[in-house]
């Protein structure tokens, strides 16, 4: 055996007779099909090899005097934007009111329609310059929702009710009413605006960033910038400020594919009641490396949701408090590409595993065809 003969052997493609090679129509159907679902494998498989995947991998938090950007959007629809202020307290003891730096307000007509904007300020400012020791005497409720806008009842030694605390509160009433009517006329004149506003039935929009310190804390919107004797003049009583807001956005860091907010699009309506919303959140640190190998720092977090109505005889202020913590644990989303030989392989076998399926369905239906027109054809004998 010669070795041409040898390598003929070893073809794995023999090649048919001639007589034995048949165009059919039926073969023709098979054929069309075979392709276009050939074709629609092979898109499906090129749009599935140029996608990307992510993976997560944890490790410990290492950061370390760096700032926790915080973006705020947010829709009072209750309340004017002269009473509210932004606040915010850190565990390390800084304690900001009404902060102003890249936080903006819009005025929000009854029907949700801007008509004005302005940069946030604190309506009292002139009512606490006037009387500079009443505003620290009082003080304002910032401290996880503790009211200090009001004296508490006094109490003996073992805990019990002092007997003179009603005639501590009758004086405190003098004191107050002394108070605003040393008020000066421009006081009054702002008094009388918001009043018309909250009569007019405007809202305010807020929205900013707040660059806090990387450590556990809270930031809440309320009325607490407001002088008590104000806020008392404007409201006639805590349990009349409605805090009813809209949450559009609330993120910790830039947006990255994928991620998700949970307190975005949250609506929350009080009608005929008044209390202190309460979002207690945890921050998780997360980078997001792209394949291009660029990192965007950011954060994700989870947050437990709890509302605190107002009785008759509380004494503390309505607000809107998110309270977070960090994670000690980092979360790396790393983008990922198959590899080439992976696309090939994908490729091959659903490619070959489609024309060996054409070819097997292509002889069914031949084997077929066969069989019922050669009982027609020996009966026309």
């Amino acid at each position: 055996m010669g070795v041409k003969q040898a390598i003929k052997r070893l073809d794995a493609f023999p090649r048919a007779e001639e007589h034995l090679l048949q165009k059919t129509q039926s073969g023709a159907i098979v054929s069309v099909i075979g392709l276009v679902i050939m074709a629609t494998l092979f898109i499906h498989e090129l749009r599935y090899y140029l996608s990307t995947y992510t993976v997560n991998q944890m490790s410990v938090d290492l950061k370390r005097g760096e700032t926790l950007p915080i973006h705020i959007n947010m829709t009072f629809p209750s309340l004017p934007c002269d009473v509210l202020s932004v606040d915010a307290i850190d565990m390390s003891g800084k304690h900001e009111v009404d902060l102003d730096t890249n936080i903006w307000k819009l005025r929000m007509s009854s029907d949700g329609h801007i008509i004005g904007t302005e940069f946030l300020t604190d309506l009292v400012e002139k009512g606490q310059a006037h009387d500079h020791s009443h505003s620290h005497s009082h003080g304002h409720a910032h401290d996880h929702g503790h009211d200090k806008h009001q004296p508490e009842d006094s109490k003996d030694e073992h805990g019990h009710k002092d007997e003179h605390g009603d005639i501590k509160d009758k004086h405190e009433d003098s004191k107050q009413k002394s108070h605003l009517q040393s008020f000066d006329e421009e006081t009054e004149n702002i008094i009388k605006k918001v009043k018309q506003a909250m009569a007019n039935g405007e809202g305010c929009r807020i929205y900013g960033v707040l660059d806090v310190q990387r450590v556990a804390g809270n930031f809440h919107i309320s009325v607490h910038g407001l002088n008590i004797f104000v806020a008392q003049m404007i409201f006639e009583g805590s349990n009349r400020v409605n805090v009813s807001h809209m949450i559009h956005d609330l993120s910790f860091g830039p947006s990255y594919p994928g991620i998700h907010n949970p307190l975005d699009g949250t609506v929350r309506i009080l009608r005929g009641t008044s209390g202190t919303f309460k979002y207690y959140i945890k921050i998780v640190p997360t980078e997001y490396r792209y394949s291009s190998k660029d990192v965007l720092p950011t954060n994700q977090f989870s947050v437990t949701e709890y509302f605190s109505p107002m009785k008759d005889f509380d004494r503390t202020w309505p607000a809107v408090y998110f309270l977070y913590d960090l994670s000690p644990i980092t979360v790396t989303i790393r983008e990922e590409r198959r590899s080439f030989l992976h696309f090939i392989t994908r490729l091959c076998a659903v490619l070959g595993g489609t024309f060996a399926l054409t070819g097997m369905l292509d002889r069914w239906m031949y084997r077929f065809v066969e069989m019922v027109m050669k009982p027609n054809k020996r009966g026309a004998i």
